[in-house]
């Protein structure tokens, strides 16, 4: 089914060509009447399996184990589908009742299908090693194989059943019902600019805008709107982190971080070494604002400034423009990969219109293996969101790719899943500066990369230092208070900028409307785990060339079907030493010289 939602744009705004692509989810459902008829169809075939195999799976014989997984993978891959549907159909108008009510029916019956499933994962956990051995020895177990294996070495963090069936019953009325609520009350939320009514994801746009009047007012709205709703906003945050201390305890988790390491499929340890190299290196962040307010004439930068355009960065690009720049960039790398993002826009997987009520951000569904990824998008025509399509699609290809994975490998850790994204970006960002010969155009565009390099490594490990210190005091002290957020995150976010940037009062309100924290607690370092990885990978591409896509495009094919470092192994990166994340931070650090170099060349 096709959107029908209008842009939210006004009259005023420039036209981009964006405004009615919208995403066609037919290929999921050709109407809602088949989805919860799948649903329900899905609910029966999970019954029967736990009529089946329940209390048995220590019985079956190890060549039963393959076809066993395929129809558990099965009833997953239906019931996947069933909710990509009604979480789409959702975030493009998240205060559409109708459409809220058809995502909760759809999660309710997630959650009846999860409880007759469990069982087997807990029984699989109680198999020796040896008996584990022997099942893999199975050709028709690779399927399974990995997934299988970290199930088991996370076992001691499992509950009894009955506890786990409680756990899941719960879900939607605890941290789920809250995510959604934090949604739809920023999806309705108006942010007034003199007179003008902008959504969340308008309003920030305005923040990279060349006019310093527009991004003053417009951040003094921005934060308004946000206190207007601030203490429902922290309620949300207080409950949900109650939540995960509660979850954590329950499964003997060490910290608040463990459970994401052990799903990201990395040691606490590399974490740890990671965080730490970002945070020694958050002088190139003071360096390279100090560049950017000298070429801008200011004399003192606040944090509304830091997004401000150089040049050429503040033009205007159509969707036509924007698709063009991905593709090429894409199809210059690897035919293959140009292939795949060209059914992106031919077939409509994308959703980039601007609308009322719609999630702000951008994102790729990975849907299920027996479809495809869909791609949400809010394009405004700027430089940033040719980055972010290219971004998104690179999720999108790496998505594609890896359904040949099936169920239970398609998907990989967060960690290595924005590797593909980034490197895209990065695809775009070099084409554009080897094409560019203005020394004026370059310094912008380089200007324009390192502000976004900034916002995905040392901006994303000072929004680790917040979850950190907030779920600290939440464990230590109780219910925090909305003074207490708002001092975390200025003493969190203070520190990368060095004296820098000025920030404001306005500032301090601003980690209410960051859907990472509770949506993925522990998410966001991630970002810069794919940053630094990418800058090594691109090192290598550029010395070996055509070989190296090669085997890029087996790395994304290969899905989650090993460990991360073994994985990116093959690509000849050690993801274990420490040094590693080092000499990524130093690699951004040499692009912030390049660019005082360029600065003092090009006359402001």
């Amino acid at each position: 089914m096709t959107s029908n939602n209008a842009s939210s744009a006004k009259p005023s705004d420039p036209m981009t060509g964006a405004e009615h692509v919208h995403w066609d989810l037919s290929d999921l459902f050709s109407s809602q009447a088949l989805l919860l008829e799948a649903l329900e169809s899905c609910i029966s075939k999970a019954s029967h399996f736990s009529v089946l195999h329940k209390g048995q799976v220590a019985t079956l014989r190890d060549d039963q184990f393959p076809k066993v997984l395929s129809d558990l993978g099965e009833i997953q891959d239906i019931v996947g589908r069933a909710y990509t549907y009604a979480y789409l159909n959702w975030s493009t108008n998240t205060s559409d009742p109708k459409r809220g009510a058809l995502l909760q029916k759809v999660k309710e019956g997630y959650t009846e299908v999860s409880t007759h499933l469990i069982f087997f994962d807990l029984e699989w956990t109680l198999l020796d090693a040896e008996r584990v051995s022997s099942i893999f020895q199975i050709p028709e177990m690779s399927p399974f194989a990995h997934y299988l294996e970290v199930l088991s070495l996370g076992k001691q963090h499992l509950l009894s059943e009955p506890e786990e069936r409680i756990m899941v019953e719960k879900h939607n009325t605890g941290r789920s019902a809250w995510n959604r609520f934090f949604d739809e009350t920023l999806g309705d939320v108006l942010f007034d600019v003199n007179g003008d009514k902008l959504t969340q994801q308008q309003i920030l746009a305005k923040l990279h805008d060349s006019d310093r009047v527009i991004r003053r007012e417009s951040a003094e709205a921005f934060t308004q709107g946000l206190k207007g709703t601030i203490r429902p906003l922290a309620f949300v945050f207080n409950t949900i982190l109650a939540d995960k201390s509660l979850d954590d305890r329950l499964r003997g988790y060490s910290s608040w971080i463990s459970s994401r390491n052990q799903s990201n499929e990395v040691a606490d340890a590399d974490v740890e070494a990671l965080i730490k190299a970002v945070q020694d290196g958050y002088q190139h962040v003071s360096r390279f604002y100090t560049i950017k307010k000298r070429l801008l004439g200011l004399d003192e930068m606040f944090e509304y400034d830091r997004y401000a355009p150089i040049g050429e960065a503040d033009r205007l690009i159509s969707w036509e423009k924007a698709k063009e720049m991905v593709l090429s960039s894409y199809s210059q790398f690897h035919p293959r990969m140009g292939e795949i993002a060209q059914k992106f826009f031919d077939s409509n997987w994308i959703d980039a219109a601007l609308a009322p009520a719609k999630r702000g951000g951008a994102f790729s569904h990975g849907a299920v293996p027996s479809v495809h990824p869909y791609i949400m998008v809010n394009y405004t025509g700027k430089i940033r969101d040719v980055q972010t399509l290219a971004h998104e699609l690179g999720h999108g290809i790496h998505q594609y790719l890896s359904r040949q994975q099936g169920i239970f490998h398609a998907d990989t850790p967060l960690t290595t899943a924005e590797t593909a994204s980034v490197f895209g970006e990065m695809l775009v960002f070099q084409r554009l500066m080897k094409e560019e010969t203005n020394a004026e155009n370059r310094l912008a565009m380089l200007m324009g990369k390192i502000d976004d390099t900034i916002a995905t490594v040392f901006r994303q490990v000072s929004m680790n230092r917040f979850e950190d210190r907030i779920h600290t005091m939440r464990r230590d002290q109780g219910e925090l208070s909305v003074e207490d957020f708002c001092a975390a995150w200025t003493e969190t976010q203070a520190p990368m900028f060095g004296g820098s940037v000025t920030l404001t009062e306005n500032y301090q309100w601003w980690w209410s409307y960051i859907p990472h924290f509770l949506h993925t607690p522990g998410y966001v370092y991630a970002y810069a785990f794919g940053e630094l990885l990418v800058l090594a990978l691109y090192a290598k591409y550029e010395t070996e060339g055509d070989a190296f896509a090669e085997s890029y495009l087996e790395l994304l094919s290969a899905g989650g079907s090993d460990w991360p470092h073994v994985l990116v192994g093959k690509l000849g990166v050690d993801l274990r030493d420490p040094s590693f994340w080092a000499q990524g931070v130093a690699a951004i650090g040499k692009m912030v010289d390049e660019a005082e170099e360029l600065s003092h060349k090009v006359k402001k």
